[in-house]
């Protein structure tokens, strides 16, 4: 009897030691979720702080008031929604900006398509997996970041002194612009495909033309088509400021009525933009489900 209490005592000691350690142990890993959260918050709350002193600082330097803007705004907004509303007499001007709305879409299509056969070559022969190696990989590297970091505004003021204004200078613009940042895409896709399928392509003694018939641009057709089918978004969007600098398209147009005071015109054209681009991207993303 003696040994059986002595027993159960033994045991009710070892569960009230277990019990006591994972208390501890629980206790020990409250502390530490409290400790990380309160890190992590004031992590946070100093970086608002320093955002937030960084721009009171430069709000200062440049003689800018924020609280004057912020109290513009909603006076802003409502000159916007006023003045740029479109009436039944900008209706009028259809026939003007419909011809160069769509000489815009082809522009924009045609720079992206022509900058993405151009870049998909340079990608193949400075890729890692595929690419010539040596001189050619860091020549094409140093191309597209050269062209990439170029932004289209700039290459818009380049050309406008060498063509003047005329289509084939917002061409070259979007297509320069379009060519670099297609390049750096193109580059990834390309470096991300496997290796087994080129590997296993040169072991049946395949050419290169042949390796990269074969292997390369099935395995990157569907990225190069989604990335080239968001070029054509984007240099929509951009034909419209190029347009401006160039004076042909739709950013002419925009451009002419807004220096004619004709806001109501102005907001119709800015609204057939974003209709297109919404048209753009829907179009973009039922290609993008059917390929993918």
């Amino acid at each position: 009897m003696t040994v059986k209490f002595a027993k159960a005592a033994a045991s009710g000691e070892g569960r009230s030691v277990a019990f006591a350690g994972n208390e501890a142990k629980a206790a020990a890993e409250v502390h530490t979720a409290r400790w990380f959260f309160r890190k992590r918050t004031l992590c946070i709350v100093g970086l608002v702080a320093g955002f937030l002193a960084i721009n009171a600082l430069s709000g200062s330097y440049v003689d800018f008031d924020f609280m004057e803007a912020a109290a513009d705004i909603p006076g802003g907004l409502a000159w916007m929604a006023v003045s740029f509303l479109p009436s039944a007499a900008s209706l009028e001007k259809l026939p003007q900006i419909m011809p160069a709305l769509l000489s815009t879409v082809l522009d924009s299509i045609a720079a992206s398509t022509t900058a993405a056969l151009l870049a998909y070559v340079v990608a193949v022969l400075g890729s890692r997996s595929v690419g010539l190696g040596g001189v050619a990989q860091v020549l094409a590297r140093g191309i597209a970041s050269l062209f990439r970091n170029i932004p289209v505004v700039a290459w818009a003021f380049i050309l406008l002194f060498s063509f003047h204004q005329s289509e084939f200078t917002g061409f070259l613009a979007l297509l320069l612009g379009s060519f670099g940042y297609l390049t750096r895409c193109f580059l990834e896709s390309i470096d991300e495909i496997s290796s087994g399928t080129i590997e296993a392509l040169r072991a049946t003694g395949a050419s290169y033309l042949q390796i990269v018939a074969q292997g390369v641009i099935p395995l990157s057709i569907t990225s190069v088509v989604s990335w080239m089918l968001y070029m054509v978004e984007t240099n929509i969007r951009d034909a419209t400021l190029v347009g401006i600098l160039t004076g042909t398209g739709i950013g002419f147009v925009f451009n002419l009525f807004y220096k004619s005071f004709r806001y109501d015109v102005a907001g119709l054209v800015i609204l057939l933009i974003v209709v297109v681009v919404i048209c753009c991207e829907s179009v973009s993303n039922y290609v993008r489900r059917r390929i993918l």
